[in-house]
């Protein structure tokens, strides 16, 4: 017989065991049904159990029969699931979609039911409720079905303890007589068992003869023994004459069974005490089955406290309402078994008694299923908002018998909603109010066609405005621009078809302005409707052309910068505000000093600095700050400080003093250069040179011995003096990004003004001007921590045919009209995983290099192609073996010979004349390729051109779409309960960040440094995100204290937020997968949308 045969027939065997199938009616399962369908607020419910060829209903409520057929069972379908089948619409369901109780009467619609399992997991029925309607299931709902269907089987089970207890009692008189399912045992005084009949034997597996002369403590648990059980039981039979016994008794073999019994005293025929008779059976099964009970009620209850859920039910007859313990608490009443029903009105508040039920709207069935009302416990107490759920139950005649149903507390819902309304008047308010033009339109049928015109639903005062058309709101488009229509509708027709939204600029005549447009499509599609801002940049326009002047002298700065940060020379900044006195560091500069580094986010005095000066030097320094800060301009000065290790040692000080219109001192801001070295090798090359004078006419090997000395240190000196060179070409640094801070700090103390005021049409100008200097400065950084090959690569798949395309113009731009530019790109070109902007940057610089080897004219070809280097192949690239693709620039100049070829990657290597380039461009290029697992390639002759080639290695995927939306969709919120373990040592990032996190609706906790980080994370608290700085305080930088979260927590998301992205700190420029990193400054919108990627991804 096949496995499922062999399951059937132990299913059957199973339920036959309980001999239910045609049984009559019983209470307990009639309550299990009514509590089902009262809790699930359906018509049906029923305890169902399937027999061979059919299911009988031990108990229904709203079927009206007691069996019916397995071919149209749902219940049959139930017992192949694993404990519970839902099923929200029948006719949505293959499984029943044709089944005549669904198409036909009584057209059931919604069915759930939860398996009725015995001990050995052998599904014998189901506890299950019905609907006409489709409809769902809550969490708590579909948690209290599965406590019933628990319930009914311990109750089951009870019922055939109960047939077999009474099937014992029926064998009692037999029993009696041959005493062999009792246990009785006969005891002398001294407890020692004298005799031991047939049933004592059978239930303890000792025979007579083994066990008579043993103390009855034997067949009592060690426990029992140890606490002196078997001694206090028979004195308590001496004394009181007897007393029942139920404990765990011993076995032969070691096993226990509950015995219930009783021991009394054995007297003799005169009446004298002689011994003990100790009678017990085994009850085991029956304590268990109590014990399984008492556990699925406690469940059923801590089900109705976790969601808020009381059951109660209303005995008509005697106006008595029988509540359970949640019941209770939710309407502010002591914990009882039994109230008066019309305790329930009094918690009700007065507007709202109308909808409960009394003892006379009862008395007639007449009570309403589901109200909502208003309860207060007591006077002063808050209100709250419940949910009643009800149905009535009848006898055979129609007299309602009982009303029994749910509560559950919707205060929190109905607050929420109350929010709802409040937030919808404010967007309302704040709808009419904004600057921005704001509009709906909606696609309708015209003269034209379908869909040929739209029609403006809505639109804010500043719509008008902005378009110059008044009483716009319902007006079609053919209306208010006839002659236009057609391009607008093109427009914004492709935004409602492809969901794509858009964004452009556009003068508009009638109000006078440029208008930037942003238009997104309103979901879902079928409502025809695209939403449409309009935004003044007129503002914005004028500051970025204010700005263009100062972009083009910080670009002009950007190469002495790079020289100077690539050679290492700058080893600490400071700003000095002079009208506040406030002197700011860097912790490279208190290092630099010989002072604590944490000195520098607290701040230092430049007293303190003072003291680290040598003390000969110290009138010097003060003297050259003077004169520098009286006469303003530039700022060098050499001098001693002491280091942290007590010695002293030689720096520059380089900086510019800036004035006021009026000649007033504003700032101080500089660098610190590290030129002991430089004044070593100078006093080392005049000791040489005056010991060479002074042996000038000694033996010539001393003279070679100490030119080679001159020549060595003079060496030294020139790469010294060039450091030093590198570190005077950034004098106008720290110029540019004063006027960049002027720029942030201006306009945000123009806002605070405008905002003072009331002036509110001002402060988008101001807003915009402020934030154009901060990108400007972080582009600066980032291309600054780019070409000293200290910041983060962010690699994606990329098609390097479409960055090339859209490189073309610009490179055109560069080059001029006397070079051609072509590019031929390989059909099919693989995907590359790189940093698209460092690319553009490499293929840029080859071109302007390619411009500057044809002084004359010429052409550029830009070529792309899939290259497979086998083994020798590889060999020759110096590159692993594999797939890449090439990326070639090729010019028709000059071309290289083979020793400027060999020395083309060096550092500060350049054929350029001198000014016209620093030696860093192909050397940069280099090791991009190489950071990117790629190689460098050039390959010239001498009058006939250079190729140089950039070899990618393959990558499989898709490629990231660049460039952002034309209307930035908002963001979701943070799911129920989502938290953001933010660190940062620095207090004003936290509190811009945390306040972005909370209006997104996270919970944030907040951390100062890598320790309290750290001791978090490694606690049980909820952590769905990791914001932290890189450079932290407290032992550990942030990579490290992530990774170590980690440890604890393998699924960490974490987004790294820095302003100077160390490659050792994050590992070596690549991160792990759930890891990013946002560079500073950075847009909200930027964090916002990193944040969601991260946790929603």
């Amino acid at each position: 017989m096949n496995e499922v045969a062999d399951q059937e027939l132990m299913r059957l065997a199973a339920l036959a065991r309980y001999d239910v199938l045609d049984s009559p009616r019983e209470q307990a399962f009639d309550e299990m049904a009514s509590l089902a369908a009262a809790i699930c607020g359906t018509p049906i419910a029923v305890v169902n159990f399937i027999g061979d060829g059919r299911q009988f209903f031990k108990a229904e409520v709203g079927l009206g029969v007691r069996e019916t057929p397995l071919e149209t069972s749902f219940c049959a379908k139930a017992l192949l699931e694993e404990d519970f089948l839902l099923v929200p619409d029948a006719r949505r369901d293959a499984r029943f979609e044709c089944n005549p109780l669904v198409t036909g009467e009584p057209h059931l619609r919604f069915y759930a039911g939860a398996l009725l399992k015995t001990g050995e997991g052998l599904p014998i029925g189901t506890l299950c409720v019905l609907d006409y309607e489709p409809r769902a299931l809550d969490e708590v709902q579909e948690q209290a079905l599965r406590v019933l269907a628990r319930q009914t089987m311990t109750a089951l089970e009870l019922r055939r303890a109960a047939i077999e207890a009474d099937g014992e009692r029926a064998r009692h008189r037999a029993i009696v007589d041959s005493a062999r399912d009792f246990g009785i045992v006969v005891t002398d005084l001294q407890g020692m068992i004298t005799d031991w009949s047939a049933g004592a034997e059978s239930l303890f597996g000792w025979s007579e003869r083994e066990i008579v002369g043993h103390p009855i403590a034997t067949v009592f648990t060690d426990e029992d023994r140890e606490a002196g059980v078997p001694e206090r039981e028979m004195a308590d039979a001496a004394t009181r004459g007897g007393g029942s016994d139920e404990r765990w008794h011993q076995r032969r073999g070691g096993e226990r069974f509950w015995g219930s019994g009783e021991m009394s005293p054995l007297r003799d025929e005169a009446g004298r005490h002689i011994g003990y008779v100790k009678v017990l059976r085994d009850r085991t099964e029956e304590h268990l089955a109590a014990q399984h009970l008492a556990t699925a009620e406690t469940r059923l209850r801590q089900a109705q406290e976790a969601g808020g859920i009381g059951l109660f039910t209303v005995e008509i007859a005697e106006d008595v309402l029988i509540p359970t313990p949640e019941f209770c608490r939710l309407y502010g009443m002591p914990v009882q078994d039994r109230y008066p029903a019309s305790v329930i009105e009094t918690r009700i508040v007065p507007q709202d008694r109308h909808l409960a039920s009394t003892a006379a709207s009862r008395s007639r069935g007449e009570a309403s299923g589901e109200v909502e009302y208003r309860v207060r416990a007591a006077e002063g107490e808050d209100v709250r908002w419940i949910t009643r759920k009800g149905v009535m139950e009848f006898d055979d005649a129609g007299v309602p018998l009982r009303f029994v149903g749910v509560a559950r507390d919707i205060t929190a819902k109905r607050q929420a909603i109350a929010a709802l309304g409040r937030s919808e008047d404010r967007y309302r308010a704040l709808f009419e109010a904004i600057d921005d033009g704001f509009c709906i339109i909606e696609f309708i049928d015209g003269p034209h066609g379908p869909m040929s015109d739209y029609v403006h639903v809505e639109a804010n005062p500043g719509y008008e405005r902005h378009s110059g058309i008044s009483g716009v709101v319902g007006m079609t488009l053919r209306e208010v621009d006839p002659t236009g229509a057609d391009g607008w509708l093109e427009l914004y027709g492709r935004v409602l078809e492809t969901g794509e939204p858009v964004r452009f600029e556009r003068y508009f005549a009638a109000a006078g302005r440029h208008i930037e447009v942003s238009a997104a499509r309103v979901e879902p599609p079928e409502r025809k409707q695209v939403s449409v801002l309009f935004r003044d940049i007129e503002a914005r326009r004028r500051a970025e052309q204010a700005m263009r002047a100062s972009e083009a002298l910080a670009r002009e700065n950007i190469e002495r910068v790079q020289l100077a940060l690539s050679a290492g020379a700058i080893i600490g900044t400071w700003l000095w505000d002079l009208p506040t006195d406030r002197f700011t560091v860097d912790e490279p500069f208190a290092r630099a000093v010989g002072l604590d580094p944490e000195l520098a986010r607290e701040g230092l005095s430049l007293d303190q600095v003072a003291a680290t000066v040598h003390p000969d030097d110290r009138a010097g320094f003060a003297e050259a700050i003077g004169d520098a800060i009286a006469r303003g301009g530039g700022y060098a000065h050499q001098y001693r400080v002491r280091r942290s290790d007590g010695h002293y040692y030689w720096i520059e000080a380089n900086g510019r003093v800036d004035h006021a219109p009026d000649g007033t001192p504003l700032s101080f801001p500089g660098v610190l250069l590290d030129v002991d070295q430089r004044r070593a090798v100078e006093e080392e090359r005049d000791r040489a040179a005056a010991a060479l004078r002074a042996l000038n006419e000694t033996l010539e090997q001393r003279v070679a011995e100490r030119s080679a000395e001159l020549m060595k240190a003079e060496e030294q000196l020139r790469q010294s003096q060039k450091m030093e060179a590198v570190g005077q070409l950034t004098g106008g640094l720290a110029h540019d990004f004063n006027n960049l801070l002027a720029g942030v700090s201006g306009g945000l103390e123009m806002v605070g003004i405008r905002l003072k005021q009331g002036r509110l049409a001002d402060v988008d100008k101001y807003v915009v001007a402020a934030q154009g200097s901060v990108r400007r400065a972080a582009a600066l950084t980032h291309r600054l921590l780019a070409f000293s090959r200290r910041q983060t690569l962010d690699p994606r798949p990329t098609s390097v045919n479409a960055l090339v395309s859209g490189l073309t113009d610009l490179i055109q731009r560069t080059v001029g009209p006397s070079i051609a530019v072509e590019t031929v790109g390989a059909a099919g070109l693989w995907l590359t995983l790189v940093d698209p902007s460092q690319l553009e940057n490499a293929v840029l610089n080859l071109c302007i290099n390619a411009r500057d080897a044809m002084p004359d004219g010429g052409r550029i070809t830009i070529e792309t192609a899939n290259k497979w280097l086998d083994r020798n192949g590889a060999r020759t690239h110096d590159m692993p073996e594999g797939q890449y693709l090439s990326l070639c620039v090729t010019d028709t100049g000059t071309g290289m010979t083979p020793d400027v070829i060999a020395k083309a990657f060096d550092p500060f290597f350049t054929t350029k004349p001198i000014g016209q380039g620093t030696g860093l461009g192909l050397s940069m290029i280099y090791g991009f390729a190489k950071q990117s697992g790629g190689q460098v390639r050039i390959y010239s002759e001498v009058g006939e051109g250079t190729t140089v080639c950039i070899y990618l290695p393959r990558h499989y995927g898709d490629a990231v779409e660049e460039g952002g939306s034309a209307v930035e969709s908002p963001l979701p919120g943070a799911e129920a309960g989502e938290t953001v373990l933010l660190v940062d040592d620095e207090p004003s990032v936290r509190m811009l960040i945390t306040d972005v996190l909370e209006d997104l609706g996270y919970t944030v906790i907040e951390a100062a440094d890598s320790a309290a980080g750290l001791k978090v994370l490694q606690s049980d608290v909820r952590i769905d995100l990791l914001v932290s700085d890189v450079g932290l305080p407290g032992g550990m930088n942030g990579r490290q204290m992530a990774d170590a979260g980690r440890v604890v927590r393998p699924d960490l998301k974490v987004l790294f937020i820095t302003g100077y992205a160390e490659n050792s700190v994050i590992g070596n420029g690549y991160l792990e997968p759930g890891m990013r990193v946002l560079t500073k400054p950075f847009a909200v919108e930027t964090l916002t949308a990193r944040i969601r990627e991260l946790v929603g991804g």
